[in-house]
């Protein structure tokens, strides 16, 4: 057995990080991207800078963390695939690459995570 799935090395990384690969795409504007999760299951997810995102659920978070950004008119998720229509002007695709990978990153180097009773406090 790896140390990597050792269940006496609480210290090492937990879960796999999430990878992210932009992906060509011969549309003019439209950028894609692949990760390594599923993040809408099988169904398809649309958003519009337009439309006001009220749900909680991890693609409707990732949408917002992307709208924020600027520059980007649509998102569509499909299970690990997120395709971008941008606004006219150009976003970094690194920017996006960074937000995908951090918005489930939940344990970073020195952060500290909080325990059940500083959760349930105040």
């Amino acid at each position: 057995m790896s140390a990597y799935y050792s269940v006496n090395s609480y210290d090492q990384i937990m879960g796999q990080p999430v990878t992210v690969i932009q992906k060509s795409v011969t549309k003019p504007g439209v950028l894609r991207f692949e990760i390594n999760r599923s993040i809408t299951g099988m169904d398809h997810e649309r958003y519009s800078i337009e439309q006001e995102i009220l749900g909680t659920r991890p693609p409707d978070e990732l949408a917002k963390a992307l709208f924020n950004l600027g520059g980007i008119e649509k998102i569509h998720m499909n299970s690990n695939v997120i395709t971008i229509d941008q606004a006219k002007g150009q976003i970094n695709p690194a920017d996006i690459a960074k937000t995908i990978t951090e918005m489930f990153t939940y344990y970073l180097p020195g952060v500290e995570v909080p325990s059940f009773e500083t959760a349930t406090e105040g």
